[in-house]
């Protein structure tokens, strides 16, 4: 196993962090446009309308919508040869439940998808990267419906159809794997990915149980269609993995880290192994909680299996043990590692961690992996000469595409490629701000939504043009 000419090199983007033109070409609201920018330490404010006075990021995001032809020539002067980047339900259906797509949203994406291929960078497409319909959510109440389900795959089938010939890659959800592991840690996980906060849920662990048990088969279902569409699809389904070590080799301390990072796994075993998880049904059960299920369901798991997995690989953590009360909480649950440096977000930093992940999961499934995200984001500086020297963030590329080589080439992992986030500067999700930069292309646009929006070269984006000429 090797990078060869086939290996895909590039980064992933999302619409609600860059696209801006919230309520342009059609698009109706979606669950991110209610969200304020945060900081921090301080948490985005979701809001239950538009409030005059306060900033919304998505509204503007970094004008992808407007400038995505520039932007794509900039990727294609790095050497990219694939972009992950996603589609805005609400503006192929303004509404989500709408009798008819909005045809000037489906024409903009087939328009993106067409410069991408005139530069020679394939597109993956994702259709689900926390980008609900707000009026799904206040019609059904968002991903604990069946009929959001429906109208989901409503959605996938236009998007499959639209794209029929032109998009090959498909990604089926973003890191929905997150609603069981990080509930804990804020309103801005749950409602991010099924528009439902936890702070609002009278039962969360019920309510979680069947929302996550839908998404996972919104999930096989969606790729069962798009093979149906088009067998020449390729469906994939993207999940944020975070390695859990434990503080020392006790066997009740290895055993609670074992627990800990199976959390993560028991939708990726159900969509590549063909079968929701009996051992995921019985904690169900021991909870005192019964899943809503249909027939029909277990034929779309056998159908709906994946073609390769998407990891989203950023950081690793410690378990908790007895002992660890005061301890410095990672954002993803578990305490920080003690041997390992973080960033100024308080991410550790953990190269191996990458190549421990890639194995994992290649070895447990067997499919090809795809590195969907991975990056530092960091506060960058404007010198007086108009450069941005982000060599810290070439360290960390350099330092986890190291174990990415190690992975393949030592290791025998199949990896169909790597993408970083982000490629270019935009809004974080978990804070809203633009100050935590992950991009090789600055954007002259600040918290406060001041700035130009002009782009600029860092010093990264040379390097990663000359780690993609000598990778092929």
């Amino acid at each position: 196993m090797d990078f060869g000419e086939k290996f895909l090199w590039g980064g992933s983007i999302a619409a609600h962090q860059c696209e801006g033109a919230w309520n342009q070409g059609g698009k109706g609201p979606g669950i991110m446009d209610l969200v304020t920018a945060g900081a921090c330490g301080r948490p985005r404010e979701i809001c239950s309308g538009i409030v005059e006075g306060k900033h919304y990021p998505s509204h503007e995001g970094i004008d992808f919508y407007h400038r995505y032809r520039e932007d794509i020539k900039l990727f294609a002067e790095m050497g990219f040869t694939a972009l992950r980047f996603s589609v805005d339900w609400s503006r192929i259906y303004p509404n989500g439940d709408d009798e008819e797509p909005n045809e000037e949203g489906i024409a903009y994406y087939r328009s993106v998808v067409e410069e991408l291929l005139n530069h020679g960078i394939e597109p993956i497409v994702t259709l689900y990267h926390f980008e609900l319909p707000l009026r799904l959510l206040e019609r059904y109440g968002g991903w604990s419906s069946r009929k959001v389900v429906d109208l989901y795959l409503r959605y996938c089938g236009t998007m499959f159809r639209a794209l029929k010939g032109k998009v090959r890659l498909w990604v089926t959800f973003n890191e929905m794997n997150h609603l069981d592991p990080q509930t804990e840690a804020s309103d801005i996980f749950t409602y991010m990915i099924s528009g439902v906060k936890y702070s609002g849920m009278e039962n969360p662990a019920r309510e979680l149980a069947q929302i996550g048990y839908l998404m996972t088969l919104a999930g096989v279902k969606a790729a069962r269609l798009a093979r149906e569409i088009d067998p020449e699809n390729r469906v994939g389904c993207v999940f944020g993995l975070t390695p859990v070590y434990p503080v020392d080799c006790a066997p009740d301390h290895v055993m609670d880290a074992f627990l800990e990072m199976e959390r993560q796994f028991y939708q990726v075993d159900a969509m590549c192994r063909g079968a929701f998880p009996a051992y995921r049904e019985q904690e169900y059960r021991n909870a005192g909680i019964l899943l809503e299920k249909e027939d029909g369901d277990e034929e779309d798991f056998r159908q709906g299996v994946l073609d390769f997995i998407g990891v989203n690989y950023y950081s690793s953590s410690v378990a908790h043990h007895e002992g660890d009360e005061g301890a410095e909480e990672t954002l993803f649950g578990g305490v920080q590692n003690p041997y390992l440096e973080q960033s100024k977000w308080g991410w550790a930093i953990d190269p191996v961690g990458l190549r421990y992940t890639l194995n994992y999961v290649y070895k447990r499934y067997g499919l090809p992996v795809l590195v969907t995200e991975n990056g530092l984001g960091a506060v960058d500086r404007v010198e007086a000469d108009g450069t941005i020297r982000d060599d810290y963030r070439i360290a960390y590329l350099e330092r986890h595409i190291g174990e990415l080589k190690k992975a393949v080439r030592l290791d025998g992992v199949e990896c169909l490629g790597y993408l970083t986030w982000a490629p270019i500067d935009l809004v974080s999700a978990t804070t809203g701000e633009m100050k935590k930069r992950y991009g090789f292309i600055y954007v002259d646009r600040q918290d406060d939504g001041s700035g130009s929006l002009a782009r600029t070269r860092k010093k990264s984006f040379e390097w990663f043009q000359k780690v993609i000429e000598e990778g092929i």
